[in-house]
């Protein structure tokens, strides 16, 4: 039977970027201690060197900006289906006169 993919938490990849960075280890002895792959190891360093502390967002939370984009697609969502209810209540009372 297949895994399923790992998840690993913004405190996890931190600890395992410092491993690299701060204690010299490779990728690979870290990979081995902690039982992740040795890419999943380099990307995390390589994201953390690009982006520092925001690398991670972390627990499955979306960044600010993504958070914004959802929330106005559900408003735009919410105000679409109000402007297509007043049409057609406009049409309703239209007829009755």
């Amino acid at each position: 039977m297949a895994k399923g993919r790992r998840r690993y938490d913004k405190e996890f990849k931190e600890q395992a970027v410092k491993m690299v960075l701060e204690q010299g280890l490779t990728a690979t002895e870290v990979a081995r201690r902690i039982e992740v792959d040795r890419s999943s190891i380099s990307s995390w360093v390589r994201a953390h060197e690009k982006d520092g502390p925001d690398a991670f967002p972390g627990k499955g939370k979306s960044i600010p900006q993504e958070e914004e984009i959802r929330r106005l697609k559900e408003e735009n969502l919410r105000l679409k289906q109000e402007r297509d209810f007043l049409k057609k209540t406009a049409v309703y009372f239209a007829k009755d006169q």
